[in-house]
């Protein structure tokens, strides 16, 4: 996982290239979350070209995560061209807190534009 950089202020952003693994939330994700929490909203791009699948420890990270987080995210946008995620988003998207939309990876600015927009 790598953090995204040149993102407009108040977005954090990241992508997955690798299996995710608990590390990469406790390292990576969580310290830039609580950060942005204590700044404000939560808005984040998660850009996913390839999907190597996600440890065990990290599927429950990412729980934690959200509910932890519940009140402070806005905006979610999942950029990818997978296509059971994006069927994923559109089926699941309101359990999320916040709003969350699917981009492919070709409209990865728009993602970006439409996080940081109001």
């Amino acid at each position: 996982m790598k953090t995204l950089t040149d993102l407009p202020p108040g977005v954090i952003g990241f992508e997955l290239s690798e299996k995710l693994e608990a590390e990469d939330y406790r390292d990576i994700l969580q310290p830039a979350l609580e950060k942005a929490g204590q700044d404000g909203d939560v808005r984040i791009v998660v850009v996913i070209p390839e999907f190597h699948g996600m440890s065990a420890e990290a599927f429950w990270q990412d729980l934690k995560m959200g509910v932890e987080h519940w009140s402070k995210w806005q905006r979610i946008a999942l950029v990818t061209d997978i296509d059971w995620m994006s069927k994923a988003v559109s089926i699941f998207g309101w359990m999320t807190p916040g709003e969350v939309k699917h981009f492919s990876l070709s409209e990865r600015d728009n993602a970006i534009t439409w996080v940081a927009s109001d």
